[in-house]
């Protein structure tokens, strides 16, 4: 995480940046508070759904335009924060995500995984007619419009694929750029051998599920 840190602070941008700790049980606190980080601690564990609509909150109390999520493991490479907003900032896209399959390069992910996601984004594809490659990826920005949207109605299992439904629920317009994503420096994924088919069959019935109860959003 501090790594991830430095190098937020080393980008030429006008950001601001704040760490989600959701009841770590590792020192994560403690090394946040011991290097004076900005970080929201969390005082239940909510998941990574709830973890994400909090700083979804922090940003629309405090009135950002623009709301990057970036992961804390060092797969996310910062440099490309620039490619991610500049689509927003030019009224292009109300959502960017940063994929790694258009150009397919830097690290791919296991078999097992691209197969959950081209899943997800032929679910995506099917029932709400727009295609995004990399569902999965929590590298994103959003504009303004969508931080309000996350910050009242937000996934809280598994959430990416699902918030991409809301945003195009919400008549949003998304777009993909190519990123390269690294393998994690640090930590563990939730999401591992067996809870990868959990995972896939879970989020895409959730898809489905919406379509089939779908209500008209404002």
């Amino acid at each position: 995480i501090l790594q991830v840190i430095k190098s937020l602070k080393e980008l030429p941008l006008p950001l601001d940046y704040v760490v989600v700790n959701d009841c770590s049980k590792d020192d994560t606190k403690e090394i946040l508070q011991k290097n004076g980080t900005n970080y929201l601690d969390l005082p239940v564990n909510l998941g990574i759904g709830g973890a994400v609509q909090a700083g979804y909150k922090f940003a629309k109390e405090n009135g950002y335009d623009i709301a990057i999520q970036i992961d804390g493991d060092g797969q996310h490479n910062p440099e490309y924060i620039h490619n991610l907003v500049q689509p927003i900032l030019d009224g292009k896209a109300d959502a960017c995500i940063g994929s790694r399959f258009i150009e397919k390069e830097g690290f791919q992910s296991s078999w097992l995984r691209r197969f959950g996601i081209n899943l997800l984004s032929g679910c995506i594809s099917l029932f709400y007619g727009q295609k995004i490659h990399d569902v999965t990826s929590g590298f994103r920005a959003v504009n303004k419009g969508l931080i309000e949207i996350y910050a009242q109605d937000y996934a809280q299992d598994y959430p990416e694929p699902e918030a991409l439904v809301t945003a195009i629920l919400h008549h949003q317009k998304i777009i993909e750029v190519p990123v390269e994503m690294r393998e994690r420096l640090g930590g563990t994924s939730s999401i591992h051998s067996f809870k990868s088919i959990y995972y896939m069959i879970k989020v895409s019935l959730a898809i489905i599920c919406r379509k089939l109860t779908l209500r008209k959003e404002p």
